[in-house]
């Protein structure tokens, strides 16, 4: 029997998260702005097309955004649903022609065993709270069938530590850095809504918790993704030295992380975690 749905008007929304954004950051534009969010969409369309099932297979986008990853899968072959708390990115993702609805990825409005892939790019780094992870991901595992394949984006501990002295903003944002490497959290953090740091093995912990079997974690962006911070943070509007001009940097970041996922023990050298999990 499937468990009972949860009506929208029970949905409740982070203010701070609806307003980082509705008003201060565009999700639309983030992976085709920067270099490191271009690597990130390259790396993570790498990963969904060797783990996830031939298209077409039904999938669920749980906390999409705008429908960047969801439009890719589309056009991919497959059948995309995609779930958003943000009504700024569920009217994108409508726009764009990709079904999106309203809703909160800890109650989700599908019924049991209905996808054989779900991707959730987003939700479990912006719920700081171990009790909220472990219902979003028992949510996700709810709809999806089993053998089904379930991939998580998640962000390293590590990743303001290391971001922050590649910009050179860490000894402004000392305070920040401290408390994310004591606890995965600051309530201080300008950069990120409500936003969740997560150590590998505890990563791994959650999701076989949940009840993924087996349990596969990768470094989206690998260390080649700290070669991306760095431009993004420097050069950016400023044109790149001769030595940057040599080689995209782009490139250069996509093949060292790709030699990088030949070595398990570089993992931690990323910023972005993608766990990728079946179903039993």
């Amino acid at each position: 029997m499937d468990t009972p749905v949860i009506p929208l008007d029970r949905l409740t929304v982070d203010r701070a998260i609806e307003d980082h954004y509705s008003s201060r950051w565009d999700e639309a534009a983030r992976l085709s702005s920067t270099v490191k969010g271009r690597l990130e969409q390259a790396r993570l369309y790498d990963f969904l097309g060797q783990w996830f099932p031939p298209p077409p297979a039904r999938v669920a986008d749980i906390g999409g955004g705008p429908g960047v990853h969801a439009g890719w899968l589309r056009d991919q072959g497959h059948d995309v649903v995609l779930l958003d708390p943000v009504q700024r990115h569920v009217d994108q993702a409508n726009a764009a022609g990709i079904t999106a609805e309203l809703g909160d990825g800890r109650r989700l409005p599908w019924s049991n065993q209905s996808f054989d892939a779900v991707l959730m790019a987003g939700p479990l780094y912006h719920l700081p709270e171990a009790s909220d992870r472990r219902l979003a991901l028992r949510e996700a595992l709810r709809v999806l069938r089993p053998g089904g394949v379930l991939a998580a984006v998640a962000i390293n501990r590590a990743a303001n530590l290391i971001g922050s002295t590649l910009a050179n903003t860490l000894l402004t944002r000392h305070g920040v850095v401290r408390d994310i490497l004591e606890t995965g959290h600051s309530s201080a953090n300008e950069r990120m809504a409500h936003c969740y740091y997560h150590r590998e093995s505890e990563l791994r912990s959650e999701l076989v918790s949940a009840g993924l079997r087996p349990v596969n974690i990768f470094g989206l962006t690998g260390p080649g993704g700290w070669l991306t911070v760095m431009i993004d943070a420097h050069f950016k509007n400023q044109p790149y030295t001769d030595k940057l001009a040599e080689h995209d940097p782009l490139d250069t970041a996509l093949e060292c992380s790709r030699l990088a996922d030949q070595m398990p023990e570089l993992v931690a050298a990323s910023s972005l975690f993608l766990a990728v999990g079946q179903k039993g």
